[in-house]
């Protein structure tokens, strides 16, 4: 899949007027519209340009951000106040907050790149199945963003064909926006390879294509839907493709990437030249292929800014049951960096090249997200331009997320087996012996407790807590920044103010 990084982009334009700067912006080292899309080798750099919007800055960066530090398992403590206003603390001072209107523009961008992709590879002649692989590749990265923006926007302008300056789409309902990614992710599952080998590694595959589905009928509480994807990947051609890793620790490492239990991961790879992120600057040699979030979250004081980091409510989620050889959960240590990240305190716990003490103190509470970090192979500090892929879902996350839509739609003993196949993983006793006979509102209590142990810090938790109705000011002693929420309002962010001024048929979102 790096070559799918490195490949070349071809010339883009965003959707909204917002950037229509980016518009002249020349490449001459790029070919024109006019003569592209004319060979199979056009369509392959057409749909690898899709998957290049992958690390550009904002997406990369302050997406995660978002899903994270916004839920209670996150928190802030940067000196950049703006920062913790608009995603820690929910008081919104600028409806153009650049980290999230970069967000906002990134997704748009990789829309944009995939119309191109499905309005001119058709036309192109060339061997049928890749033709449609590709097509199917170009869908799924659609349905992606689309995921992106409706779970952080709700209604959204959907954009399904190649956009030009003066197109000013009207905002969509979000249903409409859901009806296009299950329709747009059913196609890619037909013509979706199950594997890949080689340089295509860490393309969209059917299984990638059905996990998604399975999160979009999730995320609108459509169970029996969400079964029919759930099923195939966890009972069916699915369970010959994706199992779960024996060392949990080996899904966050950088040599252990793409392995069995990814069913979908963001590639990056190091550019030891880099020196931007913006992948329509004619400096090709010079982009940045990796991911700079790892240095915003990394522990301060040398590693990084730390500017946004766990609550330490979530470090007790790990301790309420020992493994059944009296141990802590092992997924604790390679979740966070903490005090006892070593269970033997912090005089054992290193931080890069010094020891939790060294650096902090004994008395510090603190608590960083480890997963996206490197320090299993930087021994000093944190770069802006990390190698080690986003492992975006898990077939851990599969296997829960199927538990889920059998317990709501009447299988609770069902949902049993699959909790307990994550649980032995991390060495515990499988819930079926240590709480058996669990109602179907305790079975979901359970699996909240399940998905925090196994997901945190994965980007996953807000469209959680969001589809299960628990945001709210009822998580404030959790995370005070929470005492702000206020129900229908702060469940989606505002429109960016100045894509209305552009288009005035773009209507805000309510409350705001």
């Amino acid at each position: 899949m790096k070559k799918i990084i490195i490949s070349s982009v071809i010339a883009v334009s965003l959707a909204l007027g917002g950037c229509e700067k980016e518009l002249d912006i020349e490449n001459p080292n790029q070919a024109t519209v006019e003569v592209f899309w004319k060979t199979a080798d056009d369509a392959v750099k057409g749909v690898n340009a899709v998957y290049s919007t992958l690390h550009r800055g904002a997406i990369s960066r302050w997406m995660p951000f978002y899903y994270i530090i916004r839920a209670d398992e996150g928190t802030s403590r940067s000196p950049n106040v703006n920062l913790i206003n608009n995603m820690q603390d929910f008081r919104i001072t600028d409806y153009n907050f650049g980290e999230a209107y970069g967000i906002w523009n990134d997704n748009y961008v990789g829309i944009f790149r995939a119309n191109q992709v499905l309005d001119n590879v058709p036309n192109i002649t060339m061997d049928e199945t890749q033709k449609q692989r590709v097509l199917g590749e170009a869908k799924f990265m659609r349905s992606l963003f689309y995921f992106h923006l409706v779970t952080l926007w709700g209604n959204v302008p959907l954009m399904l064909t190649t956009s030009t300056p003066a197109d000013k789409p009207p905002t969509s309902p979000q249903a409409d926006v859901w009806a296009q990614i299950e329709k747009d992710l059913t196609e890619a599952a037909a013509v979706l390879p199950l594997t890949y080998t080689g340089a295509d590694l860490g393309r969209a595959t059917k299984g990638a294509a059905q996990a998604l589905l399975a999160k979009a009928y999730l995320q609108q509480r459509k169970f029996t839907q969400a079964l029919v994807p759930l099923q195939a990947l966890a009972e069916g051609e699915g369970k010959s493709v994706y199992s779960l890793m024996p060392n949990y620790r080996d899904n966050f490492l950088i040599t252990s990437e793409n392995n069995r239990e990814s069913v979908f991961e963001w590639q990056f790879a190091l550019n030891l030249t880099e020196n931007h992120d913006d992948d329509i600057d004619p400096r090709v040699d010079n982009l940045n292929y990796g991911s700079s979030l790892p240095k915003f979250i990394a522990p301060p004081g040398g590693p990084g800014f730390s500017d946004g980091e766990a609550n330490r409510w979530v470090v007790r989620e790990f301790l309420q049951e020992e493994t059944t050889n009296n141990q802590r959960d092992p997924r604790l240590a390679a979740s966070f960096l903490y005090d006892s990240t070593d269970v033997r305190g912090p005089e054992f716990t290193v931080i890069y090249d010094q020891t939790f003490r060294e650096r902090y103190g004994v008395d510090n509470q603190r608590v960083w997200f480890r997963k996206f970090l490197n320090d299993h192979w930087r021994t000093v500090d944190e770069a802006f331009n990390s190698p080690n892929n986003w492992r975006y879902i898990r077939y851990a996350d599969v296997l829960l997320m199927y538990a889920e839509a059998l317990n709501e739609t009447g299988s609770t003993a069902q949902a049993y087996t699959y909790v307990d196949q994550v649980r032995q993983r991390a060495g515990l006793a499988k819930l079926s012996d240590a709480k058996p006979g669990l109602t179907k509102e305790q079975f979901l209590a359970q699996l909240k407790h399940e998905r925090i142990t196994e997901l945190s810090g994965e980007g996953h938790r807000w469209n959680d807590l969001a589809r299960w109705g628990d945001l709210g000011p009822a998580l404030a002693p959790r995370d005070p920044g929470f005492a702000n929420f206020e129900k229908g309002k702060h469940e989606f962010l505002p429109i960016p103010q100045q894509e209305r001024d552009i288009n005035p048929n773009l209507t805000q979102n309510p409350n705001w």
